[in-house]
């Protein structure tokens, strides 16, 4: 009989924080778990998002680059690894593979909610403004998080009225195949303070400034 191979290792150290937190709301947009039941990958257009991730997990593989199926030019990064312990507990706390239309509530601590909407918003969010003509000085601003998942949009708005008293209101795309949960003006800052307690969270850059010089605009911060 053959010796035993090796066991599998811990890449990812399972432990809850801001940081892995934010990683995982990434995952939930941006990621994907192989059916193999082992590896699971993170796609996004900014190198900085992919840097953060592996920031965030504690974990440096190399990063490649891909099309998207339609072009041959090579504008995505992604950064692919196997580790089965990380695996089965994306599972335990609600991810799946092929999880675009079909994901749901996940199981996040209160404590990291936040940080893990920011990594949903950094992974599928929005942030949209102009100055509407019919009124003069009015300017509106609006946060959004798009999913193809009806259960998932419906359980952020949930957590998020919970926690903030910001109601919001879900959309549908013109195709019908995505959810949008918007949020205007002050119900949107009231989840934006929450989502960037400080000025060092993890997060990306140009979305952050987008939304600072939107909010300079109507005399407001983060």
């Amino acid at each position: 009989m053959g010796k035993p191979g090796p066991k599998p290792r811990h890449k990812v150290i399972i432990k809850w924080s801001q940081d892995f937190a934010y990683a995982i709301g990434l995952l939930a947009t941006d990621g994907n778990l192989s059916p193999d039941g082992r590896h699971l990958n993170l796609t996004s257009k900014d190198l900085e998002q992919v840097q953060n991730f592996q920031k965030a997990l504690g974990i440096a593989y190399n990063i490649g680059r891909k099309g998207n199926g339609m072009s041959k030019e090579k504008k995505y990064y992604v950064v692919q690894f196997g580790d089965l312990f990380f695996y089965a507990f994306l599972e335990k706390i609600g991810l799946h593979k092929r999880k675009s239309k079909t994901l749901g509530p996940l199981n996040i601590p209160d404590k990291y909610f936040f940080s893990f909407l920011r990594g949903v918003f950094d992974g599928d969010g929005s942030t949209y403004s102009y100055w509407d003509k019919r009124w003069k000085s009015s300017f509106m601003f609006y946060l959004g998080f798009a999913s193809a998942s009806k259960a998932f949009i419906d359980w952020l708005r949930v957590k998020i009225e919970k926690k903030t008293g910001s109601v919001g209101h879900i959309t549908k795309d013109g195709r019908g195949s995505t959810f949008q949960l918007k949020y205007a003006k002050a119900e949107s800052l009231r989840v934006l303070k929450k989502m960037y307690p400080k000025p060092n969270v993890m997060c990306l850059s140009r979305k952050r400034l987008k939304i600072e010089k939107m909010l300079v605009i109507v005399g407001k911060s983060l």
